[in-house]
């Protein structure tokens, strides 16, 4: 491929930086000020109005009736996790190829991943594998849907929306009530990628946003469960609010619960951020656009947004030939300053997760060995301040 070229795109895309990163937050707007407001209003932890308007706003941004604001991404999916039953001795399917988050929020609550593969044309999983995993491997039974394998419950399916791309998500809910299995959609990389008009983290019980640094929108650091059943979103506050019972001054907590609600601090932010999504999602479609146009050019894959899907395009990628050229072009371009990267290990490669149950796992490592993503920030001249 033409790495030279590639190089001279991105450094006109990014005003020729002399290093370039993966992808970075733009503060355009009042973030600063809001800020300042929150300081001088003395709420700066988990109580505050900043919170609700946060779980409120993203909450109506992508259709779900309740929002939970937690610390991280990963606390919201360990949470999300034990609400629809996932604890100790049970399982939750999920991909191999994800972000270590997905498989780390299983073992968090005792539970162990079952890894599957994933498609080819939306990196996350496959409904086909699902599909084939459990005619295979599961049973039905009163309690119920079990791993005949390992007689443990499968407590959960728990599909991942790569780099911002919808999975065939409607398939995968299907084949989850098919066999009774709760479905929670981690949509942390998803934020504004929709699904047949429906946005991702709304087809599941419950669905899980991250608000990283390096995603779409950042509180800094932070995470948001949403969902539409009231008794589920009550129970989500309850527990990462220490689980202390509702009394004027008494320290009363009814079962173990987390200290991880967000700060006030952290959606102050956040709601900043919110007035300027719109903007972001159009700029980061712009810097997909001439990405794709270059790649169809110079005939390289890039990966666009799957039939029926419209996406956010976190992270832009590209697939390589070989994985002899992938890492000639990390080598090539990380040397110049341009941060790309090459996508996950599979989980099953990963000393933690090399016991677990799987499948073939062949286009997961096939896309392991080739696929990279390109920076992806929203470019400074398309940066707009907001009032």
């Amino acid at each position: 491929m033409n790495t030279d070229a590639l190089i001279e795109l991105i450094r006109s895309i990014y005003n020729g930086d002399d290093v370039i990163p993966l992808h970075r937050p733009v503060f355009a707007g009042h973030e600063r000020q809001d800020l300042v407001n929150c300081i001088d209003s003395n709420f700066v932890s988990s109580v505050g109005q900043q919170v609700t308007e946060m779980e409120q706003r993203v909450a109506e941004f992508v259709g779900a009736t309740h929002g939970v604001a937690v610390v991280n991404g990963t606390n919201a999916l360990q949470v999300a996790l034990r609400l629809v039953g996932v604890g100790p001795n049970t399982e939750v399917i999920t991909q191999a190829l994800t972000f270590v988050a997905t498989c780390n929020a299983i073992q968090y609550t005792g539970a162990e991943p079952v890894l599957l593969d994933v498609d080819r044309t939306t990196l996350g999983l496959s409904p086909d594998a699902l599909s084939a995993f459990l005619n295979k491997h599961a049973e039905r039974r009163d309690e119920g849907c079990f791993n005949r394998t390992t007689d443990r419950r499968i407590a959960a399916c728990q599909p991942m929306h790569t780099f911002g791309h919808p999975a065939r998500i409607d398939e995968i809910q299907a084949i989850c009530e098919d066999w009774g299995i709760p479905l929670v959609e981690d949509a942390a990389e998803s934020l504004g990628s929709f699904f047949n008009g429906q946005h991702t983290g709304t087809f599941g019980r419950l669905g899980v946003f991250s608000f990283n640094g390096n995603k779409i929108i950042t509180t800094g650091g932070g995470g948001m469960i949403v969902t539409d059943d009231e008794n589920l979103a009550r129970r989500a506050k309850h527990l990462t609010t220490t689980a202390r019972t509702d009394h004027p001054y008494e320290y009363i907590h009814d079962e173990l619960g987390y200290n991880f609600r967000m700060p006030n601090l952290n959606a102050a932010l956040g709601c900043a951020q919110m007035d300027q999504l719109a903007h972001f999602l159009a700029a980061k479609r712009a810097v997909a656009q001439r990405y794709a146009d270059f790649c169809g050019e110079h005939g390289i894959e890039f990966v666009g947004e799957p039939e029926h899907a419209r996406s956010n395009y976190w992270l832009n990628a590209i697939v390589l030939d070989s994985k002899s050229e992938r890492d000639a072009f990390l080598q090539a371009t990380n040397a110049q300053g341009i941060q790309t990267r090459p996508i996950w290990r599979l989980m099953s490669e990963l000393p933690m997760y090399a016991h677990c149950q799987t499948d073939a796992l062949t286009m997961s490592q096939w896309l392991a060995d080739r696929v990279v993503n390109l920076p992806s920030s929203v470019p400074v001249d398309a940066i707009k301040a907001t009032p």
